[in-house]
């Protein structure tokens, strides 16, 4: 591999570089969306992001010939091994040239760093848990990504996998043409049904959430969120640090007319999170807000007509109530066809029939596939 290295990032300029390289590689990508070059640098800074009080991280930088050529995160999480047990370590932030030479050089590096802690098996990518940006897109790279959703191209698959890792998991995005649905096409009748029931015969109610309340609205939602997802694989709870961080990102986007919360006595029973899609403003934005960024984003919201169902959880000792489905039609009520017209879910496990049979029962379509690998080290 002449003139290929690959060198942990050590400095705040290499942060940078790290962070910026996709910009140049994906440039010519019509479906990439360039990230705020802010949010990514705070997300990586070890002093701001609260992950990095429970886990330890390395990244790296493949370099040729004195231009960066590829990038990789290593890293191994204290909660992973609490909540999900075995002997793992991770990678992520995957990023490199169309060369097998690089993508080997980075993958070895992670899997040697995460060998180094101990550990007995790598899986990825996860930027940097099951709760942020996760998988290596596999079906659908025509579509644009949507917030909080990576794009990759072809070659990445190929190359990760002719390096001997497999696949270990398949995360789903479901479509959901909402507009359509609103215009005459209902939700399967038991989805009506039990959202029908849900007030007179639990005494639950739905409201929304409310901004200038965030701090309490946030840990009813991470309790609902910890509760429901617990038994899910690869789960990891997050801290109350963690959910206050993201908040903090999500907050000039949120609009409280896509959040719900299910009540009843006081206690909060479950909760859905619908996030625009501002991926359709950010393309325009080039990671940057300034000088022009802010504007563009102010008057690009407007215009958002696709949002993401970011989470939307219910605690296990709930779910027979029908809450899931006054969230369903909730947002069916929300969405018409001059304004958003449509949606994606979160991603949702291959494995998780219950969740994939209702998107089928409310004429859904997987319009997605994110693969998470592995490999025995």
């Amino acid at each position: 591999m002449p003139g290929l290295t690959v060198r942990p990032v050590k400095t705040r300029r290499d942060l940078k570089r790290f962070v910026k390289l996709p910009f140049r590689l994906r440039r010519d990508d019509p479906q990439w969306v360039p990230p705020l070059i802010f949010e990514r640098m705070q997300f990586l800074d070890r002093s701001k992001n609260p992950y990095f009080e429970h886990a330890e991280a390395e990244l790296f930088l493949a370099w040729r010939d004195g231009e960066p050529v590829g990038r990789i995160s290593a890293q191994v999480d204290s909660r992973w091994d609490t909540y999900q047990g075995g002997s793992d370590g991770m990678f992520g932030f995957v990023e490199f040239e169309h060369d097998r030479e690089i993508a080997a050089a980075l993958l070895d590096t992670a899997a040697e760093w995460v060998a180094g802690k101990g550990r007995a098996r790598i899986i990825g990518p996860m930027d940097f848990t099951t709760n942020d940006e996760l998988g290596l897109l596999v079906e659908g790279y025509e579509r644009r990504p949507m917030i909080l959703q990576p794009w990759h191209p072809p070659y990445y698959r190929e190359l990760i996998e002719g390096h001997g890792y497999s696949k270990s998991m398949d995360l789903l995005m479901w479509w959901l043409a909402l507009g359509e649905l609103k215009e005459g096409v209902k939700f399967h009748p038991a989805i009506h049904e039990a959202a029908d029931r849900l007030e007179a015969e639990h005494g639950i109610t739905i409201r929304n959430m409310d901004k200038r309340d965030l701090p309490n609205e946030v840990r009813r939602f991470m309790e609902v969120y910890n509760e429901a997802w617990g038994d899910n694989w690869g789960f990891v709870p997050v801290t109350e640090a963690e959910c206050e961080f993201q908040a903090k990102n999500l907050k000039q986007i949120l609009d409280e007319r896509w959040t719900f919360v299910a009540e009843r006595d006081g206690e909060t029973l479950g909760a859905a999170l619908t996030l625009p899609d501002i991926n359709q403003v950010a393309a325009k934005m080039n990671g940057r807000l300034l000088p022009f960024g802010w504007l563009r984003f102010l008057l690009g919201r407007r215009r958002i007509d696709n949002v993401r169902v970011f989470a939307l959880g219910v605690k296990p000792a709930y779910q027979h109530t029908g809450i899931a489905a006054a969230f369903y039609i909730r947002h069916l009520e929300q969405a018409s066809p001059d304004a958003v017209y449509g949606g994606e879910t979160g991603w949702i496990l291959e494995v998780n029939e219950p969740m994939n049979r209702a998107m089928e029962g409310m004429g859904g379509t997987v319009i997605k596939r994110y693969r998470l690998y592995e490999r025995a080290l």
